[in-house]
């Protein structure tokens, strides 16, 4: 018999599912389906498996309602999504597609750091306004070079790092903080959280969200910060203290930042609309199409590596 899977959100194309729908009874929502946690609890409760996402937290009450859950299946990296404690007590297992996110985000990642720095878009908007080829309205319209600057990198797994890498050649020095320095040598230097601070021209966030890391960015830490400095979030939203941030650009004690995440359910505080050093994205970080068919196909190997223990398997570490 064949294990049941229930996805939790809508895939954009089942390219990389095919495995996955060879082997198991997999049930999409329907494209009417409105995702709401009332809705879900609608839904056959025989599933074992669930394919979830950031779209609607999974927590006690959504996972009561499938009596044999055996495993959660997230397609992201992220998982703070998932009650873990009740996972824990139900002896539920919980993976994630760490593998999949790097490239992407790490691109986008310098894609923002770009704009910022060489006010892409605030340039884009001047143009679109005047319907002409003028550089007039941005003050001296005059952005700054990457090469020679200090990027602080904060949380350096596997993101982190890659941005790093991307960075190299346009000749920054990486300064980097996570909880444990890395052992092997190589151009990239170990640095408290306050001299990330402290030191570097750009700070970019790729630490998970923790109770450790909420508020990472604060009143404090942006006034440790230089007034040139630009900060670009990667992460999630809830990192940054969103109204310190506001009120550090409004009062230009930091130069600009650039924001894939929002504090709020992705939902950026009304003043970052008005502010023309703000870049931001709708939390696009993996929203490519190779990207997408990648995440399916490593979320795939996770349920199936899990159900036939024939392939590694990303699974979350619950909690003590």
């Amino acid at each position: 018999m064949k294990e049941t899977v229930q996805f939790l959100f809508k895939p954009t194309s089942t390219h990389g599912l095919e495995e996955l729908m060879d082997e198991c009874d997999v049930r999409f929502l329907a494209d009417d389906f409105e995702l709401t946690e009332d809705n879900v609890l609608t839904l056959p409760s025989d599933a074992t498996i669930l394919a979830t996402e950031f779209s609607l937290p999974v927590n006690k009450r959504i996972m009561d309602h499938f009596p044999n859950l055996k495993l959660i299946a997230n397609y992201a990296v992220g998982f703070n999504n998932i009650d873990l404690h009740h996972a824990k007590e139900r002896h539920i297992k919980v993976c994630n597609t760490p593998k999949s996110v790097v490239r992407p985000t790490a691109e986008l990642t310098v894609g923002l750091i770009l704009s910022a720095t060489r006010r892409i878009a605030e340039w884009d908007r001047s143009m679109r306004s005047a319907r002409a080829n003028t550089k007039k309205g941005l003050g001296d319209g005059l952005g700054s070079d990457l090469y020679g600057k200090t990027v602080g990198i904060i949380g350096f797994g596997n993101i982190g790092q890659a941005v790093a890498e991307m960075l190299q050649g346009f000749g920054v020095k990486i300064i980097y903080n996570k909880r444990t320095p890395l052992e092997e040598k190589n151009e990239w230097t170990f640095a408290s959280k306050e001299e990330v601070f402290r030191r570097s021209d750009i700070i970019c966030l790729h630490t998970p969200y923790t109770q450790e890391t909420h508020h990472l960015v604060n009143k404090d830490t942006l006034s440790q910060m230089k007034q040139t400095a630009i900060l670009v979030n990667a992460a999630r939203g809830a990192v940054v203290d969103e109204a310190a941030l506001v009120e550090a650009l409004k009062s230009d004690e930091i130069a600009g930042a650039a924001m894939d995440v929002f504090e709020f359910e992705d939902q950026p505080l009304d003043e970052l609309y008005d502010l023309p050093n703000v870049v931001m994205t709708p939390h696009v970080g993996t929203q490519t199409r190779d990207a997408r068919q990648s995440m399916a196909k490593e979320l795939s190997n996770n349920i199936l590596g899990f159900l036939k223990h024939d392939r590694p398997v990303a699974y979350v570490k619950l909690p003590e």
